[in-house]
């Protein structure tokens, strides 16, 4: 049996604080692998936040991998885990910004990355759709990446399927509400046949925007097999079995940041 440990960094991120974002990312990194840790996966826009555009706009958007993310490879490397990491980019050669995961492996290598498809507007109106749909070899595995509003219909996890992905990743910032998640995570899981993995956040932005109850989930073949919330920072471990895609832990493992 191959046995993954995987954990969500389920962070409550600070609005437009790049740089304490970055060190709770880096704190997070190193809680998991102390905890063992074979993949860890961030939420959606973990380093700037939701709403960032609107207070310190997007000159900050840099190509990558920039100083920064070049230093947390090194981390990534020394702790010996793969991490899949939101964090914007700018494509230098066409000015272009895009809403991405990149996909970094023990070795501290970025071996692929996924923009998001389903760009939506408002909030993310500075962000470019994307327009690849394959899935990243991590590990000997096959992973779909879908980010947030790419679950919310089956087009890209279906294509993704198509490509060849053997499981489903989501980093989302998804909280309840009008709009809300509304069982897309698990018909995604239904429609593909493939296992998904949604990290979410906590915390809270401007315009009473509250995710202090959104949920992280491990979804298969329609149903829920774990899910949580937390109202601060917290890393959800649980173990995997890769052979038979499927859960080994009876629930997540926690250990609050705060």
């Amino acid at each position: 049996m191959r046995k993954l440990r995987v954990s969500f960094l389920h962070l409550a991120p600070v609005t437009c604080e790049i740089e304490h974002n970055r060190r709770l990312v880096e704190r997070a990194v190193n809680v998991a692998a102390d905890d063992g840790a074979d993949w860890v996966i961030t939420p959606e826009l973990c380093i700037p936040g939701y709403l960032f555009m609107k207070q310190i706009g997007t000159d900050w958007i840099t190509p990558q991998p920039g100083p920064w993310m070049e230093e947390f490879c090194k981390l990534v490397k020394k702790r010996n885990v793969s991490v899949f990491l939101s964090h914007p980019e700018r494509d230098p050669a066409t000015d272009k910004l895009y809403n991405t995961v990149f996909v970094i492996n023990q070795q501290g290598h970025i071996v692929g990355k996924h923009s998001k498809i389903k760009a939506l507007g408002g909030a993310e109106s500075w962000s470019t759709a994307g327009t690849k749909i394959v899935p990243v070899e991590c590990g000997g595995v096959q992973a779909g990446i879908l980010i947030c509003a790419d679950a919310y219909k089956n087009e890209v996890a279906q294509a993704l399927k198509d490509n060849g992905a053997e499981l489903l990743i989501s980093p989302v910032s998804w909280g309840p509400g009008r709009c809300g998640p509304d069982g897309e995570w698990e018909q995604r899981s239904l429609d593909t046949g493939l296992p998904i993995m949604v990290c979410n956040r906590t915390g809270e932005e401007p315009e009473e925007l509250d995710y202090r109850e959104a949920e992280s989930v491990v979804a298969k073949n329609g149903k829920r097999l774990l899910s949580a919330t937390s109202d601060r920072s917290v890393v959800l471990s649980f173990d995997w079995d890769m052979d038979a895609m499927d859960l080994l832990s009876e629930d997540f493992d926690r250990t609050y940041l705060d």
